[in-house]
């Protein structure tokens, strides 16, 4: 009875791993096609004759394409139910698929940021390209001023300059004036001297 018992638990889990096996397309007899889940001995039959027909299935698409019925959502069902094209599942596809999706959506993603950076630093040349106008138009406002105050010191001593040149031109006058009714006096003194 023993025997009998650890004979059935081994034919369970033989029977087992034979369900969770890969079966491959290419190499499968009717009985394993009919293993996996959604085939049947119609489609099972169609796959084989279609193999002796064609030949072996070069990957999913072409296995798609030959069998009548398979079509993408079938073609993923049996691949998750553990058939495999010359060794590969479907969803080893799809997920090529989706990383390329991914790898699109993050290409969006870095072109976008790359928008938004680029108008950033636009904003911020501009932002600083007017503050270099305003300083600058400071520095001119500012230098005008210094140049009309400068000017102005200018004017004032000049004019300080002008009033003691006058002052020294009339001082001058008033002593060669002085000097020249000196000299009449003394030519005169001497005329009546003589």
């Amino acid at each position: 009875m023993f025997k009998k018992l650890l004979l059935a638990l081994a034919t369970i889990i033989a029977t087992m791993g034979f369900a969770f096996a890969d079966v491959d397309v290419n190499k499968a007899d009717q009985a394993a096609l009919d293993g996996i889940k959604g085939i049947g001995p119609k489609m099972s039959k169609t796959i084989i004759d279609e193999r002796k027909k064609g030949g072996d299935f070069k990957d999913w698409a072409d296995f798609e394409k030959r069998v009548k019925g398979v079509g993408e959502k079938n073609s993923v069902k049996f691949s998750e139910s553990g058939l495999t094209v010359g060794g590969q599942a479907k969803a080893a596809k799809a997920d090529a698929k989706d990383a390329k999706k991914d790898a699109k959506a993050d290409a969006k993603d870095a072109k976008k940021d790359a928008k938004a950076d680029a108008k950033e630093m636009k904003k911020d040349a501009k932002a600083d390209t007017k503050e270099v106008k305003k300083n600058a138009k400071a520095d001119a406002t500012e230098m005008k001023k210094d140049a009309k105050a400068d000017a102005t010191e200018m004017k004032k001593d000049a004019k300080a300059d002008a009033t003691e040149m006058k002052k020294d031109a009339k001082a001058d006058a008033k002593k060669a004036k002085k000097d020249a009714k000196a000299d009449a006096k003394d030519a005169k003194k001497d005329e009546v001297t003589k």
